[in-house]
């Protein structure tokens, strides 16, 4: 019989882990810090000063559809001479353009321009004047037929001083001191400086994103125009574009240098992904994260099923479907990791599930967060389901989609009421609190500034990189623990995965999962992770192998092949007696 100490100690346990489980499986995840307007349909060609315009005025125009297709709408700001309007429509020499000369001076711009906006695929923003306080005030009356233009898919081509304009403050006052004015905001949560080149310019706008540190800075030289297209930035011309975002007490500042793309350069040498950039600025700004005691892994209820791509574990699917309740229970939902808006209305997933002989199945899909939010229609699907499945792809996709929203909760109360989730590739990496290999550019490095806070947490403590060692990762896992020691690494094998039931995970498939743990010394000449085959247990908050199926596994290849090569010889020897049989 177990002594009142024994007693006691174990109660401490059981309160323990309720206490971790409880934790782990709160939704704290907030939806109001995040960006909605993650990308823009349009394209946007910002030019303040350009020696040569020829390549990007025939960009503009192909853009906005060509030469039959175009409705090029040019608004040009003046000042004592007046433009020579036929010269600027001659350039972009398409069916239908139309450009006006605007008066810098009037309190508004002239009547119908709103409406030719309307109706436009590619516009032209001319300016050669400062900007004025009525000429800026003309420009905002503006911002939401302009945005219009870019939500249809258009192009905005923007020369001279409103360039400045475009970001959502402009910078106005002195060299010493700057001070900002809203703007248009058309490249969203930025802060545009053109004519930039000295130690002067950096501190100037290093000094706006002190004041505002949730802005991305960029600086163009001369002869330096920016695009902005999706979400993407680059530059085109002979200078270079500086991207900047704001120090904390953790981090300095960051920098990053732009220049024109040039074959056998890395995209993420010439690009920046503004999204990404604009969710560390904030990021930056909110409790460090991870955290320097992240929750114990621990899944309350319900089960995870955590594939590392590449194929499916022989029966796991049907396990799957067993853990959701069998197939005339199961109300199964799948997550596709799209990147477009729409994705096809037969997922084959999905008929695979009834195929299986699941009564109840269907899938969800949308790149827009506010409707994750609060279209009660959309989330209907999760309110009785008792498992999901999230696709593979580009695991940013489904943080972007999710993050934060109501129905990023429903998909927690899907384990809270004891129901399963799983997913392959993206969709193993998505479970974990913790992200990785989340880069929009590229998916190359496991820790992406912006995403890491960016996975739907199912399960904390953990960082689950998947593709292991058919992608040669290991080196990429070692990387992300010796930054986040209190983190446990678990690197998946194709056609691999971990079956977690409360902290206990099961490996099954054909290849292995490694678990990297750095309360375990590291020896140079040995590998700094455990690797566990199929069958194998591990206690993920305890860090522990529960049991290691490498000797039993070895052993039973072993008989195997003695066994293929006991049947060869015999039948060698058959085929030996029958050849004399037929001699004689």
């Amino acid at each position: 019989m177990a002594s009142a100490l024994q007693r006691i100690l174990l109660i401490g346990i059981v309160l323990s882990w309720l206490s971790t489980s409880v934790e782990a499986q709160k939704f704290d995840e907030q939806y109001d810090l995040w960006p909605t307007d993650l990308r823009s349909k349009g394209t946007i060609i910002a030019a303040n000063s350009l020696e040569d315009s020829t390549e990007l005025d025939k960009q503009f125009l192909r853009a906005s559809g060509g030469k039959e297709k175009a409705v090029i709408v040019g608004l040009v700001w003046h000042g004592d001479e007046d433009p020579d309007i036929e010269a600027l429509s001659e350039t972009f020499d398409a069916k239908n353009v139309s450009i006006s000369a605007i008066d810098g001076d009037a309190e508004q711009v002239p009547a119908g321009v709103a409406k030719s906006l309307a109706e436009a695929s590619g516009v032209i923003l001319l300016g050669n004047v400062e900007l004025e306080s009525k000429m800026r005030a003309q420009l905002i009356g503006l911002r939401s037929s302009l945005a219009s233009v870019l939500k249809r898919g258009g192009v905005i081509y923007v020369k001279g001083s409103i360039v400045d304009l475009l970001s959502r403050v402009e910078i106005t006052g002195g060299k010493q001191l700057a001070q900002v004015d809203a703007g248009l905001n058309l490249i969203p949560d930025s802060v545009i400086e053109t004519e930039f080149g000295n130690d002067e310019d950096v501190l100037r706008l290093k000094s706006v994103l002190v004041a505002h540190p949730r802005l991305i800075g960029i600086g163009l030289e001369k002869n330096t125009a920016l695009i902005y297209s999706g979400r993407r930035v680059q530059v085109h011309g002979k200078g270079q574009a500086k991207v900047l975002m704001a120090a904390n007490e953790r981090q300095p500042f960051r920098l990053q240098t732009l220049a024109q793309p040039q074959s056998g350069r890395r995209p993420k040498e010439f690009l920046v992904d503004l999204t990404q950039w604009r969710r560390e600025a904030i990021d930056r700004t909110i409790a460090q994260f991870p955290p320097a005691v992240p929750e114990k892994p621990f899944v309350t209820e319900g089960s995870l099923v955590i594939v590392g791509g590449g194929g499916m574990p022989k029966g796991l699917m049907e396990e799957f479907i067993e853990l959701a309740g069998g197939p005339e229970k199961a109300r199964l939902v799948y997550v596709p990791c799209a990147e477009s808006d729409e994705v096809s209305e037969k997922q084959g997933i999905v008929e695979y599930w009834k195929k299986l002989g699941v009564e109840h199945a269907t899938f969800i899909h949308t790149k827009d967060r506010q409707k994750a939010n609060t279209d009660e229609e959309f989330m209907k699907p999760l309110k009785d389901a008792t498992g999901i499945w999230f696709g593979g792809g580009r695991q940013w996709n489904l943080a972007d989609s999710y993050y934060g929203t109501k129905t990023h909760k429903l998909m927690k109360d899907v384990v809270l009421r004891g129901g399963v989730v799983g997913g392959s590739s993206a969709g193993a990496s998505i479970q974990s609190r913790y992200l990785a290999r989340a880069t929009p550019i590229e998916n190359f490095d496991i820790m992406a500034p912006g995403y890491e806070r960016g996975g739907l947490g199912f399960i904390s403590g953990v960082a689950i990189d998947q593709h292991f060692s058919q992608r040669g990762r290991q080196k990429d896992m070692t990387q992300l623990v010796n930054r986040y020691p209190q983190m446990l690494g678990i690197g998946l094998d194709e056609a691999t995965a971990i079956i977690v039931r409360k902290s206990v995970a099961t490996v099954v498939g054909r290849g292995r999962a490694h678990f990297y743990d750095r309360n375990l010394p590291v020896f140079p000449d040995r590998a700094d992770f455990i690797a566990l085959p199929t069958g194998s247990i591990y206690e993920l908050a305890e860090r522990k192998v529960v049991k290691d199926t490498t000797e039993e596994l070895k052993r039973k290849e072993e008989e195997r092949k003695k066994e293929e090569e006991r049947k060869k010889k015999a039948a060698e020897e058959k085929k030996k007696e029958d050849d004399e049989k037929s001699a004689s």
